[in-house]
């Protein structure tokens, strides 16, 4: 039976009427999202749900679901902390961070603290290497972290409060931003607030700005036009773009050309050339796929130009049967099959010679058959 209510219900039809009709199995990754806001992990009910909403097996939606590391399978804290442990946050001290706040709540790796308010895991990589080391709660960034200020945090969240992000807007649940990822706006007061830039994306700028560096023709004070605005300059290069192509030549009349002859009316390209293949682009102005599909596997229906050093496909003879037999006998002559459930490439005499071998050495004892058998020789 669903745990999931009507509005959870009502949002995933939402979800999935935002994508074409033939083409709704898109929305998986937001209903991941959509039924993790409810439970705060993706959980074999949720799996269920995203099925039977999207008419697919469950086989299928779990193949997703443990593809991507933001969908959790087991519970999760209201916090997951992330702490970056790759070359260039470790190397800036993010192991000692990590280390220390495994120590501090008394958890490893992917684990949640008793009073489930935060999940700790070690990230490879959190893409601010040049704000090193980094941790993320819920994936708003913490930068320049330290041990003590690691510390800090995780105390505040789990003393029922909200530190702000060195960027972006306010922190948020787990939860909620499993909404917002399966997109839908956040409602609390403030929660999109801006946040502050980083130094040291803005240090770029001011290293651009000092020496004079900019793009060629750029000039800052160009306004941003609208949407509309910039329709319509669209439509309107368009239309010069049109305006400027030269007019097309008119078509030659071809004389003796089937059903054109004397009338003046241009003949088909394919009749003009002589050619029954329909006109297509050059060789190089395909993808290399289609040429070397093309090349592996011509035949009368592939579009192959007249172009130098290409053939046009036409429709042979195919080889008669008894062409067939030859070659299948010449075949067969050169690979003689083994017979007698013998190996091929065994000799005959050599097997002969042994038998006879060991049945010599039995007669005496008994006891030399084997030894006959396995070493061809008894002495």
């Amino acid at each position: 039976m669903s745990v999931f209510t009507d509005e959870t219900r009502e949002r995933a039809r939402e979800i999935v009427a935002r994508y074409p009709a033939d083409r709704s199995r898109s929305a998986l990754l937001p209903l991941l999202h959509l039924v993790q806001a409810e439970e705060g992990y993706v959980s074999p009910a949720g799996v269920a749900f995203c099925a039977e909403v999207l008419g697919l097996n469950k086989a299928q939606v779990g193949a997703v679901a443990t593809f991507y590391t933001m969908y959790k399978r087991r519970p999760t804290g209201d916090y997951l902390v992330s702490v970056c442990t790759n070359t260039m946050c470790n190397v800036l001290g993010g192991q000692e961070v990590y280390d220390t706040l495994a120590e501090h709540l008394g958890v490893g790796h992917d684990e949640t603290t008793a009073d489930g308010k935060i999940t700790l895991e070690h990230a490879e990589c959190l893409a601010a290497c040049d704000y090193g080391p980094v941790m993320t709660v819920n994936y708003d960034f913490f930068d320049g972290v330290d041990p003590q200020s690691a510390r800090g945090v995780v105390d505040e969240l789990r003393a029922g409060g909200r530190p702000m992000p060195t960027r972006g807007a306010r922190l948020c649940t787990l939860k909620e931003m499993a909404l917002q990822l399966a997109g839908f706006a956040d409602e609390r007061e403030g929660a999109v607030a801006e946040g502050g830039p980083g130094e040291p994306t803005l240090r770029g700028l001011r290293l651009a700005q000092e020496h004079g560096i900019s793009v060629p023709g750029f000039d800052p004070n160009t306004p941003i036009r609208s949407k509309a605005e910039a329709d319509k300059a669209a439509a309107e290069a368009k239309a010069r773009s049109e305006a400027a192509k030269p007019a097309p030549e008119p078509a030659r009349t071809v004389l003796g050309a089937t059903g054109n002859a004397g009338t003046g009316e241009p003949a088909p390209a394919a009749e003009a050339a002589g050619s029954t293949t329909r006109d297509v682009k050059a060789p190089d102005a395909k993808s290399p796929e289609v040429r070397t599909a093309e090349t592996r596997q011509p035949d009368a229906a592939t579009a192959v130009p007249d172009a130098p050093g290409t053939k046009v496909p036409v429709d042979g003879a195919p080889p008669a049967p008894r062409d067939a037999r030859k070659a299948e006998a010449a075949g067969a002559a050169a690979n003689a099959p083994a017979g007698d459930g013998k190996p091929a490439g065994d000799e005959a005499g050599a097997q002969e010679r042994n038998l006879k071998e060991a049945e010599a050495g039995t007669g005496a004892d008994g006891a030399g058959s084997a030894v006959a058998s396995e070493t061809g020789v008894q002495k």
